[in-house]
C-alpha cells in the first residue's frame, strides 16, 4: 500500500533534496528525483517505463542563458550564408556588361550553390556526429573566409574572362559547401538547448536568418559596383566567421526529457517511423522543396524578371528583399503562436494556410517564411532525427531550385519578345507548380510523436502539473532557482510543499 503525505522540502530525505553545489548554474534549474529508467534500458534499448520511479536516483534539467548566445551566433552565420545564393541575382545584367560573362553563366553562379548543396547536405549530419557541432562549424567558417577572397581574386582586370569566371565560381562552390553546415544545425540546436515551450520560437529565429541573408544579398550588391561588391562580400564573410566561437556542442545538462536514439529501431520503439509517418515526411519534403525552391529560383533571377520591364537593378534588389522581409514579419508573429497555441496542430495549420499562400504566390505577394518553423519542427516530430530531417528538407529545396533555375532560364523569351527577354512564361510555370504541389498536403496526418512523448513523461514525473513549483509525484522534489552569474543563487519564488509518496514495500 502507498501512503501519500504533504511534507515541506526540508523534511525530504537527502536523496530528494536539491544539492547546493548544483545551484551554481547560470540559469533556471529544475531539480527532480527520477528513476534511472528515464532513458533507454541498457539491455534492450526500449523506451522507459513511466510508472516506475525510484527516489534514490536524481536527474536535473536546465535551461542555460548562454543558449541565446549560440542562437545569435548561428543567426549571424546563416545571414551570411543566405547571401551566397542570391548575390548575383540583382546585378546579373551588370555582371554580363562588366565581366563579359553570358547571362546563363551568371545564373550558374547562384545555381552552383544549389548543386553542391545536395551531396554536402548528406555529409553534414555525419560530420556533426563524428566531429561535433562546434568543430564542424569551424570548418564552415574556414570555407567562408577562403571562398570570399578567392571570389575577389576573380575581379582582377588583368584576368581573361574564363580565368575570372573560374575564380568566382570556385569561390561560390566553397561557400556552397559551407551553407548546409549552418542551415542544417537549426532544429538540432533547438532540440539540444531549448525545452518544449521554446523550441519552435528558437527554430524560427535561427531559421529566418537565412532569408534575412537572402534579403541583404538582394539589397547590398546594387549599392556598389560589381567588382567592389565582391570585395564587400569577402569582408562580410571574414568578419562573421569568428561567430563560430560561440556555438557549443550541447549543454552539460539537457533541457527536457527528449530521448536521443541511435541505430535501427524495432517496431515497438519510440524511434520507429511507421509507414504513415514515412509517407507524411515524403509529402512534406516535396511541398517544402518545391515552395522554397521556387523562391530560391526567383531570387537568383530577380533582375531577369524585372529589368525587361524597365526596373533598375537597385529596384530589382529591393523587390526581392521586400518579398523576403514581409515573410520575416509574418514568421515573427506566427512562431510564438505555434509554441503556445498551435503546438499540437502543426499539420492542420499547414493544410489551412498553404492553399491561401499558394493563391497569394500566384499574385506574386507571398513568401515562405510564415510556415518555415512549423515545417522544420513537424519534420523532427515525424522522424525524431533533427539533423537528418533538416538535411533532407533543405536538400529538397536546393534540388528543386536547381531545376527551376534551369527550366525558367529556358522559358525566357527571345530578343523578339514583348518586352525582349521577358520571363512571363517562367512566372506562369512557377505559379502552376506551386498550386499543384499543395494538393498532396491534405494527405498528411502529422502525428507529433516527439512532443507527445515528452509531455507524457512530464506528466508521469510531475503529476500533470504545468507549474514547476507545484509538480509532485512519487519520489519527486522540484525547485526552480534563478541563479546569478556570480554563482549566488536566489529562489525565484517560494518553494511550496511537495507531495511525497512512501512505498511500504521499501520500508519493509
Amino acid at each position: 500500500m502507498n501512503l501519500t503525505s504533504e511534507a515541506p522540502l526540508s523534511s525530504l530525505p537527502p536523496s530528494s533534496r536539491p544539492r547546493q553545489d548544483r545551484m551554481e548554474s547560470d540559469d533556471l534549474m529544475c531539480k527532480v528525483s527520477l528513476d534511472e529508467s528515464v532513458g533507454k534500458d541498457p539491455q534492450d534499448g526500449r523506451a522507459p517505463s513511466l510508472g516506475a520511479i525510484d527516489p534514490a536516483s536524481s536527474e536535473t534539467y536546465r535551461l542555460y542563458k548562454r543558449r541565446w548566445v549560440g542562437v545569435a551566433a548561428i543567426c549571424l552565420l546563416n545571414i551570411v550564408s543566405g547571401m551566397v545564393l542570391v548575390w548575383f541575382g540583382p546585378i546579373a545584367n551588370d555582371m554580363v556588361r562588366d565581366f563579359g560573362y553570358s547571362l546563363n553563366a551568371v545564373n550558374w553562379l547562384g545555381n552552383v550553390v544549389n548543386l553542391v548543396y545536395l551531396p554536402c547536405s548528406f555529409i553534414v549530419p555525419y560530420l556533426y556526429g563524428r566531429l561535433g557541432t562546434r568543430v564542424t562549424c569551424f570548418v564552415g567558417a574556414a570555407l567562408f573566409i577562403l571562398s570570399g577572397w578567392i571570389r575577389y581574386v576573380g575581379t582582377a582586370q588583368s584576368l581573361s574572362v574564363g580565368a575570372s569566371y573560374a575564380f568566382v565560381i570556385v569561390g561560390q562552390l566553397l561557400a556552397g559547401m559551407a551553407v548546409p553546415i549552418f542551415q542544417i544545425i537549426v532544429p538540432s540546436y533547438s532540440e539540444k538547448w531549448f525545452d518544449l515551450k521554446g523550441r519552435t520560437t528558437a527554430t524560427m529565429i535561427m531559421g529566418i536568418a537565412n532569408p534575412v541573408g537572402n534579403a541583404l544579398g538582394q539589397l547590398i550588391p546594387p549599392l556598389v559596383s560589381t567588382r567592389q561588391s565582391l570585395l564587400v562580400m569577402a569582408i562580410i564573410f571574414s568578419a562573421a566567421a569568428p561567430a563560430v566561437l560561440f556555438v557549443g556542442n550541447a549543454p552539460p545538462t539537457p533541457p527536457s526529457m527528449t530521448l536521443h536514439h541511435s541505430g535501427r529501431a524495432v517496431q515497438d520503439e519510440y524511434t520507429y517511423m511507421t509507414m504513415r509517418q514515412r509517407i507524411d515526411f515524403g509529402i512534406i519534403s516535396l511541398v517544402f522543396g518545391v515552395v522554397v525552391g521556387v523562391i530560391n529560383a526567383f531570387t537568383v533571377l530577380t533582375a531577369q524578371y524585372l529589368e525587361p520591364y524597365g526596373y533598375s537593378d537597385t529596384i530589382s534588389g529591393l523587390m526581392g528583399a521586400v518579398l523576403l522581409l514581409v515573410g520575416l514579419v509574418a514568421a515573427a508573429i506566427t512562431s510564438p503562436l505555434y509554441d503556445r497555441v498551435l503546438t499540437h496542430h502543426l499539420a492542420l495549420s499547414l493544410k489551412l494556410l498553404c492553399p491561401i499562400l499558394a493563391a497569394c504566390w500566384i499574385a506574386l505577394i507571398w513568401e515562405r517564411l510564415t510556415l518555415l518553423p512549423a515545417v522544420l519542427e513537424l519534420a523532427v516530430e515525424l522522424t525524431r532525427n533533427a539533423d537528418g530531417s533538416s538535411a533532407i528538407l533543405w536538400a529538397s529545396t536546393n534540388a528543386c531550385g536547381l531545376v527551376f533555375v534551369v527550366v525558367e532560364g529556358a522559358l525566357r523569351a527571345g530578343s523578339d519578345g514583348s518586352p525582349a527577354l521577358n520571363m512571363h512564361r517562367s512566372a506562369i510555370f512557377q505559379a502552376s507548380v506551386v498550386a499543384a504541389v499543395i494538393i498532396p498536403l491534405y494527405l498528411v496526418e502529422g502525428k507529433q510523436t516527439r512532443r507527445a512523448r515528452d509531455e507524457e513523461m512530464n506528466r508521469a514525473l510531475t503529476g500533470g502539473s504545468p507549474d514547476p513549483t507545484d509538480r509532485a509525484e512519487a519520489g519527486t522534489a522540484v525547485e526552480v532557482m534563478e541563479v546569478q552569474d556570480g554563482g549566488s543563487g536566489r529562489s525565484s519564488e517560494d518553494i511550496q510543499p511537495v507531495t511525497r509518496e512512501v512505498d511500504d514495500r521499501r520500508d519493509a
